[in-house]
């Protein structure tokens, strides 16, 4: 009979094998993507947010359950990307809640623990579809509580709901007909079960590769940096330690020591969480960093590293980043006057930007090919807007989840998430701001606003598949409606023009267009020129959004 408990050392192992199987997978993962568009791929954003969290857990060195739990659960919340990032990220919390305080891992604790992860994550989802990542974890939860019932071995309770939830995997398609008619299982679903297999493999003794990029493992492979750039580090000590206090640092207490860190180094990282305070800096004098926080509290996980002598190239350039940002987020907040409102909008384009900026916008967080910021992205935005109340309008389906979570992890701030699926709705939106209304009020006035706007996406397809009744090639022209693939076909204009008809009806009256960065003023214009001629009762406004990936952004209200 082989082992029946898991300690911390294995329940890391584990996840980090877990994490590296999605990593492996996921382009596969992101193949069975419904929609064929090249944007927010289901496997990339669980990769990222599990990642995220498996660097916090390579760095653990001296590891027991409570710290495994708290750098999971942190990890995969700040660094959750997506609707199955943040879902992902929701399954790890509740997980952890149901182990933290354990200190081995029994099959009766593992069966609860499965159970509070898919209680959070039903919870975190306004209205749970079945068919899901959350239906495939809710079938391995259910199996593995009914095997720790019936009193099994661990090593049968982990392959059994393993193969569980494979089962309910095949049969997501049956849940929900968009996977049927493209022939596929739904992808959210197939990257937890590939975090579970990893894991399980892990269990079983297999060869899995834990290291992960970033990690302490990777800091042991270090190079030797040249003449010229070790005489440019001006701190040659990279001392990093975590402070364990008796009770959560104060504010002014975290100020005044990163200001005492600041009069001694540079690349300073002061993250205060808890009863526990974990502190990185350059500087000449390791020592004196070191007295200063004892002051604070006990000291454990210290490490001392000569840059001078031996040195990640990439560890030196990543620190530089993160100096310049922090200086920059410094900059901002202390040039930014405090006011009652504010306003972050994801963005996807410079043209849209300077839209959303000429609106009043304060922050704006670049979407990007995949526009899927962090829920870190996210709070690091609020950080920087210096209001009390602030909207935030996320302006994809697939971001309103991070938005909401990291609603939830802001204290200091009110926090308002209009739910806008698109830019013409942000835009919108913000149009309909009043500033003498409540939060309340205006959240309810931008809603009732963006929901009269229809939005069309016209791009291209990244694999065959069936979908909407539509057969589509790779490389097919689409138009996406708010609700579905309205238009396939081989001429951007031409569908452009098919998905604006569609969306027409008897009361539109204005009809606007931004133009991608792939399509010229003069194609831009023409388009503009044909709608007018062909809907002349509407008023047709162009504008250059210079967003990547999408031709074109068309609204009509």
């Amino acid at each position: 009979m082989g082992r029946n408990t898991i300690d911390a050392q294995l329940c890391s192992k584990m996840f980090l094998a877990g994490a590296s199987n999605l990593e492996a997978n996921k382009e596969w993962i992101n193949e069975l993507n419904v929609f064929p568009v090249p944007d927010g791929d289901t496997g990339t954003n669980m990769t990222l947010t599990i990642m995220s969290a498996a660097k916090e857990v390579a760095s653990l060195e001296d590891i027991n359950m409570e710290t495994l739990a708290k750098a999971i659960s942190s990890g995969s919340l700040r660094g959750a990307r997506g609707n199955s990032g943040v879902i992902l990220s929701q399954l790890l919390r509740g997980f952890t809640k149901g182990i933290k305080y354990t200190e081995e891992i029994d099959t009766l604790v593992i069966a609860d623990a499965f159970q509070k992860a898919v209680a959070t994550a039903y919870k975190a989802v306004m209205k749970p579809k079945e068919g899901t990542i959350l239906t495939v974890a809710k079938g391995y939860a259910d199996k593995a509580a009914e095997l720790a019932a019936a009193g099994v071995e661990m090593e049968e309770l982990l392959g059994q709901s393993l193969a569980c939830a494979e089962e309910v995997l095949a049969k997501t398609p049956d849940m929900l007909p968009v996977l049927k008619e493209a022939g596929v299982v739904d992808s959210g679903g197939q990257g937890l079960i590939q975090v579970l297999k990893g894991a399980y493999d892990a269990y079983l003794g297999k060869e899995v590769n834990y290291q992960i990029e970033g990690s302490s493992a990777d800091r042991q492979a270090s190079v030797q940096v040249s003449k010229e750039a070790e005489a440019d580090i001006k701190f040659g000590y990279c001392t990093e330690f975590i402070i364990m206090t008796d009770k959560p640092m104060a504010e002014d207490e975290e100020a005044a020591f990163k200001s005492f860190l600041e009069s001694i180094g540079d690349s300073i990282v002061v993250v205060a969480d808890e009863d526990i305070v974990k502190v990185h800096v350059h500087t000449n004098d390791p020592g004196v960093a070191i007295t200063k926080a004892l002051t604070y509290g006990a000291l454990s996980r210290m490490k001392i590293d000569n840059m001078r002598e031996e040195h990640h190239e990439k560890l030196i350039k990543d620190a530089s980043r993160k100096a310049k940002e922090e200086a920059e987020r410094k900059a901002a907040q202390k040039t930014m006057p405090h006011k009652e409102n504010g306003f972050i909008s994801v963005s996807i384009g410079d043209g849209i930007g300077e839209i959303f900026r000429g609106l009043g916008v304060d922050y704006l967080i670049e979407g990007g090919q995949t526009m899927n910021p962090s829920t870190e992205d996210m709070l690091n935005a609020i950080d920087q807007v210096n209001a009390d109340t602030i909207y935030i309008f996320p302006n994809n389906k697939n971001i309103i989840l991070a938005a909401n979570q990291a609603q939830a992890l802001t204290k200091d701030k009110q926090i308002v998430v209009v739910p806008t699926k698109t830019v013409p709705q942000g835009i919108a939106a913000i149009i309909s701001f009043a500033p003498d209304k409540s939060p309340e009020e205006n959240k309810e006035a931008m809603t009732e606003a963006f929901h009269l706007v229809k939005t069309g996406q016209i791009t291209y397809a990244v694999r065959d598949t069936h979908i909407d009744d539509k057969e589509i090639k790779e490389g097919n022209i689409m138009g996406i409606g708010d609700h579905s693939i309205l238009a396939v076909g081989e001429d951007i204009a031409q569908v452009a023009k098919e998905t604006v008809s569609l969306m027409m009806d008897e009361e539109s009256e204005i009809i606007s267009v931004y133009y991608g960065a792939d399509i010229s003023d003069e194609d831009a214009q023409a388009l503009g020129e044909e709608l007018q001629e062909t809907y002349p009762d509407c008023e047709v406004e162009v504008y250059s959004g210079g967003q990547p990936i999408y031709y074109y952004v068309v609204s009509v209200e």
